[in-house]
């Protein structure tokens, strides 16, 4: 895996950043994300999505309280996924935890299970500008240039294969339309340039 910097020296860069030991067994976690990311079920959830989630990161890093905390979550926000389940969040935090449990101290680690489960709603943060710049970046996609955001809605339609055209359709309608109802899609001052792209992407959706 190393699409856009994903990769096993970028990893063991993060593990550096953050303090990880040897011994924690972290640092050896490389192959389990490249598996999960890999997985025949994905489509838009792979090592594209974390590595486009990197490139934003890195443009705005300087302005985070605790940036490999938030590189952290973006690596672990998607690594349990199976389309149409409710409890892919919960279940990547509970990985998450399960790997740093003897790695992080408790308090970032509750910080970091809880951001990863943030992005299931992706309710406004602003009481945390970490946790909004995070949920903003999983949410660029939407501001993507036109031809890349046709194609992540090609990849969100071979994810739900199983699903028939007028009921994915009509879904995905709503989704998109509750999205665009939202008074603001980007809450850090680093991405509101991205407000404009992403509201024409879905009116043009839509």
């Amino acid at each position: 895996m190393n699409t856009s910097g994903v990769s096993a020296e970028r990893w063991q860069a993060l593990c550096d950043q953050l303090g990880l030991a040897a011994s924690s067994g972290v640092r050896q976690r490389f192959p389990d994300l490249e598996r999960a990311y890999s997985e025949p079920q994905r489509h838009y959830h792979t090592a594209q999505h974390i590595g486009e989630c990197l490139a934003l990161l890195d443009g705005v890093a300087p302005q985070l309280a605790d940036a490999p905390l938030v590189e952290l979550a973006l690596w672990l926000h998607d690594v349990v996924y199976a389309p149409g389940a409710i409890d892919n969040e919960a279940a990547s935090a509970r990985l998450a935890r399960a790997w740093l449990q003897e790695a992080l101290p408790s308090g970032r680690l509750d910080r970091l299970t809880r951001w990863i489960e943030a992005t299931r709603s992706h309710a406004p943060a602003p009481a945390e500008r970490d946790l909004q710049a995070l949920l903003d970046i999983d949410l660029a996609i939407l501001a993507a240039p036109v031809p890349r955001f046709a194609e992540y809605e090609r990849q969100v339609r071979a994810e739900y294969a199983f699903v028939s055209e007028p009921v994915f359709a009509e879904r995905r309608r709503a989704f998109l339309r509750e999205l665009a109802a939202r008074p603001r899609l980007y809450g850090h001052p680093a991405f509101e340039h991205l407000e404009a792209a992403a509201r024409s992407n879905l009116q043009a959706q839509l």
